[in-house]
């Protein structure tokens, strides 16, 4: 098995429970861990063996701008269910934070995390 995966991809949505959140918008970050087995893809040095991170990228990029969830529980699912169902995988893990929520206290980010495993 390997894993491939692409950390902390940015994006602006505009996800959230309020509705200046869902007006104004703010930046989302996103990591996706892919398991796959490596070796077709790496003894035939053939990228349709393995999973496109472009296309991986733009699929993110289209759910987070062109859709608006109030959780972003919502919004890893929708994420992670979208590359199971689109690519040949085995597992994936999206993680989604919200480095800027408003809240009274000190907080870096908000994060979470959702995984998904190929029914067989």
């Amino acid at each position: 098995m390997g894993v491939i995966k692409l950390k902390n991809m940015q994006f602006y949505g505009y996800h959230g429970v309020y509705n200046h959140e869902k007006k104004l918008g703010a930046p989302f970050e996103v990591d996706v861990e892919i398991t796959k087995p490596f070796n077709k893809a790496s003894s035939s040095d053939d990228i349709n063996l393995t999973v496109n991170y472009d296309a991986i990228f733009s699929l993110v990029n289209n759910i987070i701008t062109n859709s608006k969830y109030n959780l972003i529980e919502t919004l890893a699912d929708k994420i992670a269910n979208k590359i199971l169902s689109d690519h040949d995988i085995d597992k994936v893990v999206v993680r989604v934070r919200k480095p800027k929520v408003q809240i009274s206290g000190i907080l870096d980010t908000v994060e979470v995390e959702t995984e998904k495993i190929k029914v067989q």
